[in-house]
């Protein structure tokens, strides 16, 4: 018997799950786990997709009654979400005090985690849980599905909070990011807000240089900010925000119509390039940190890289704006690569001083030169010719009406008492 709950469609209700170990509270008592009210005779009326790609309404949506599956039985694995206990430092009362605001001011916040359909550890929500915030203000929902950008945007529709804070399913937040974040939010200029994704200390070597080279500005450019910590607290752009890491204000992510279902990745970044063409402010935090594990292997980091060129060149097509003119750069220089072999020795001047210049960044990261040079080298011409391959392929795949709403499945599961 599966454990899945009820694939949630763009007006469904979705129960919560089921904690095997739940015993009965006192109704003082605050539970993540609410029960699941199901017995084995109930069903659900749950809305089918329309023909009509564009109605998210609901009202174009025939309805179709499906058995519901049971709860599963106590023997079956589910994921356990420890509850916590914070400090009287975090309650409500001293919050607002904290914040020179009625208790009624502080702003209920949703942390969204999109993950793969079937995965029950989830290193995110249980980081999550720790989160230095009154517990009556912040929920946690889980999104599963094989399209993020969907996920997301069905969950972002069922949230309760005015602050939507999303995380990856491996993010491991600070305990004071929803602090440090609603701090910023008070500016009601302000409508995003994020900051770096960092290498855990406990990673291995190329884990650590795979970080590092990512965090490399001569790699990544501005996008450095995103893997390690540059400068203070500033607004800031589309290029040092990375969604793993962010919280939007709900008002302005509904109206610029969330996330873009024809685009993954970045996704977040057309979002954020039509936020701040409205007007809206980003804000970079230094301290506003998840640790995050870089990817496992060489070819796992490669493939990444292809996906965030090929993601750039779709979004420039879809969404165009002056400020992805500098991702052509890794691309025109890997035409220049494939051309180096035929040109005239006067024509590699420019490989030359490229040569230096990455000499130069290693010793910026790491002055054990020695040691430092073969390790992250290489790294950072990888960078540069797998986005650029990306980029090309992305430029030439063939890509989804813009905007075009999608009718995936999602099992949507909250936790918490927001």
């Amino acid at each position: 018997m599966s454990d899945r709950l009820p694939s949630y469609h763009s007006d469904g209700e979705f129960p919560n799950r089921l904690d095997p170990n739940h015993k009965p509270l006192k109704s003082s008592d605050e539970s993540p786990h609410p029960k699941l009210p199901l017995t084995t005779s109930e069903s659900l009326q749950l809305p089918i997709a329309s023909d009509d790609p564009t109605d998210m309404s609901g009202s174009g949506y025939p309805k179709q009654t499906i058995p519901l599956a049971l709860p599963p039985k106590p023997s079956e694995s589910l994921p356990k979400f420890p509850r916590v206990v914070l400090p009287e430092k975090y309650s409500l009362s001293n919050v607002a005090k904290m914040f020179d605001t009625p208790e009624d001011h502080i702003p209920i916040v949703s942390v969204i985690v999109a993950a793969p359909p079937g995965m029950q550890e989830l290193k995110s929500v249980n980081a999550a849980q720790n989160l230095a915030y009154p517990k009556s203000h912040f929920e946690i929902i889980v999104a599963r599905g094989k399209q993020p950008s969907v996920q997301r945007n069905r969950a972002v529709k069922e949230a309760k909070g005015s602050l939507i804070y999303f995380l990856d399913d491996d993010s491991e937040p600070y305990k004071e990011n929803l602090i440090r974040g609603v701090e910023l939010f008070m500016d009601e200029q302000v409508q995003v807000v994020g900051g770096p994704n960092l290498v855990p200390p406990d990673s291995n070597l190329l884990e650590r240089s795979f970080g590092d080279a990512m965090g490399s500005w001569l790699a990544f450019g501005p996008s450095c900010a995103r893997y390690r910590k540059v400068g203070k607290t500033r607004s800031s752009s589309e290029k040092e925000l990375i969604l793993c890491n962010m919280m939007f204000r709900k008002t302005a992510f509904e109206k610029h119509g969330g996330f873009d279902e024809a685009l993954y990745p970045n996704e977040e970044n057309a979002l954020m390039d039509a936020i701040a063409g409205d007007g809206g402010k980003l804000m970079y935090d230094p301290e506003f940190v998840v640790n995050r594990r870089p990817r496992q292997s060489l070819c796992a980091f490669a493939k990444m890289l292809m996906n965030y060129g090929r993601g750039r060149a779709e979004q420039f097509r879809l969404h165009p704006t002056i400020g992805s003119a500098p991702n052509f750069v890794p691309p025109i220089f890997l035409l220049y690569l494939l051309a180096a072999p035929f040109l005239p020795l006067w024509g590699l001047w420019p490989l030359a001083a490229y040569a230096a210049v990455v000499i130069l960044q290693v010793l910026a990261i790491d002055l054990v030169f020695p040691l430092s040079l073969p390790r992250l080298a290489p790294l950072i011409l990888l960078s540069h010719v797998f986005y650029g391959a990306g980029f090309w392929k992305g430029l030439f795949t063939q890509l989804k009406p813009k905007n075009q709403p999608s009718n995936v499945s999602v099992d949507l599961e909250r936790i918490g008492p927001a």
